[in-house]
């Protein structure tokens, strides 16, 4: 386990300024963002619009990259495709261009983590292209939409290259699949054989073990239905015989919707604090032990006591899942229903991305925190004061506060449906159930010619309120 060492030459300064700042009992970011959160999950896109022209100075904020995806994602849902993707590359810009600054990064761990720019969670930022690819394609721009699924391939390699865990996010599933998607509306069936099969594979190897989401029947069909396409007869053979299908070139109809269902809301943060007991191993070092999670991180303190503190509370982010209001939907068309199988799980993704990187966190947290207790008692000694010690002391502790910030307006989960339709002007009816609600149908129109095959991403928004939000005191 990493061991830290410290030096007090400008403690004293960022002691007193912590004080001033953001205390544990300051609201999280999602019950700052209530009313926006609100607005867009009932639906009210234009009065969201107008919450977001009203903050433009959040351009310039530290939460500008939120801003961005936030404004990115309103007007994608508003039908302004052009407009949502200048914001979205406001926000890629910003994500490639913008690099950490020190003395910020430095305030951040020793005040508050609060202090920093928000930079986004790798998921978070691999959802850009697809945003992006999606409103290049309903602008009928199927070669920038191309563009940005390749994009989004190069993102999950670079992952890959970041991350050599097994275990890591750093393979999409569904990114491959709206890959294979969009190769198929733009009649290049070998890549989408090949996206659709990375797709599967992820799935198998990753996705049903990582987030319990297994590789839809849909998709396997359009598996076998890919290599058929594209004349891969050994392929398809191959698929056949694996997943106990047969494709029948005589049943397909002449074209194809495939509609992409973006439901619910994904999580929040929350702060939540765990209590470390201080043992004292001698030699100058002192070891921050929890038994509960099995956590032990050794501290050289030399001839600091923390004031004689048997032990210290440390307060870190952790997500809450908002629960999906409606739990399936199906489509009818010609008297015949098509279910939607789930594809995505991006609240069980947001969960694996931030848990793959806690024990930083409880590093970090617990260096700020040691940090902020060396320095107040410091500072009562060189002021032959231990009672100042000690209401410094107090204040370092009330100044600790997690970092609540993430991208809360993304989909709980996605899913999707094949429907095979024939040409011409048609009418499908989306059916969502819940267990609470009923009777939330809707019609879509779609006109496809001959052999086509159609994108439809459709959104319900609607989302249960987070299951606990109990902040650390």
């Amino acid at each position: 386990m990493r061991s830290y060492s410290i030096s007090f030459k400008f403690l004293a300064t960022i002691i007193l300024f912590s004080g001033l700042f953001h205390s544990c009992t300051s609201p999280s970011f999602y019950e700052k963002t209530y009313e926006f959160n609100k607005t867009m999950s009932t639906g009210h896109f234009a009065e969201a619009e107008k919450m977001i022209e009203e903050h433009k100075d959040l351009e310039e904020s530290k939460i500008r990259f939120l801003y961005f995806v936030n404004a990115g994602l309103i007007e994608h849902l508003n039908g302004e495709f052009e407009k949502s993707n200048e914001f979205f590359e406001k926000a890629e810009e910003f994500v490639e261009m913008d690099k950490k600054k020190v003395v910020e990064e430095g305030a951040a761990l020793l005040v508050n983590p609060k202090l920093s720019t928000y930079r986004g969670e790798d998921h978070e930022i691999l959802l850009i292209n697809y945003y992006k690819a999606l409103n290049y394609y309903l602008m009928n721009n199927l070669e920038d939409a191309l563009v940005e699924v390749r994009r989004m391939d190069l993102s999950m390699q670079k992952l890959s290259e970041k991350y050599k865990s097994e275990t890591k996010y750093k393979e999409d599933a569904y990114m491959h699949l709206l890959m294979g998607f969009v190769y198929e509306a733009d009649g290049n069936h070998n890549d989408a054989f090949i996206a659709f099969r990375n797709a599967y594979d992820i799935y198998e190897k990753v996705y049903q073990k990582e987030y319990g989401v297994f590789a839809p029947e849909q998709l396997k069909y359009d598996l076998i239905r890919s290599a058929h396409m594209a004349k891969m007869r050994e392929e398809q053979v191959e698929y056949e015989t694996l997943f106990k299908m047969k494709f029948d070139p005589t049943k397909e109809k002449e074209s194809s919707v495939i509609v992409l269902w973006n439901n619910g809301m994904g999580p929040v943060k929350e702060e939540w604090g765990i209590n470390f007991v201080i043992m004292r191993t001698g030699g100058g070092w002192i070891t921050f032990v929890n038994k509960e999670f099995g956590l032990s991180f050794p501290f050289y303190a030399g001839d600091n006591d923390l004031n004689g503190m048997a032990w210290i509370k440390v307060v870190f982010p952790r997500y809450v899942e908002r629960k999906e209001v409606f739990t399936s939907a199906s489509i009818l068309s010609d008297s015949a229903n098509y279910n939607f199988e789930i594809a995505e799980n991006l609240n069980k993704i947001s969960f694996k991305v931030l848990n793959e990187r806690m024990l930083l966190e409880f590093g970090k947290g617990l260096l700020r925190v040691a940090l902020k207790q060396v320095a107040a008692q410091k500072i009562g000694e060189s002021q032959d004061s231990p009672a100042l010690g000690a209401a410094l002391s107090i204040a370092a502790s009330a100044s600790e506060s997690a970092d609540t910030r993430n991208w809360q307006t993304l989909p709980h989960s996605m899913y999707y449906t094949r429907v095979p339709v024939s040409s011409g002007d048609q009418e499908l009816t989306i059916q969502l159930k819940g267990q609470t609600v009923e009777g939330h149908d809707r019609v879509l129109k779609v006109n496809t010619k001959p052999g086509q095959t159609i994108l439809y991403p459709f959104w319900s928004l609607a989302a249960q309120e987070p299951v606990t939000l109990n902040r650390a005191k």
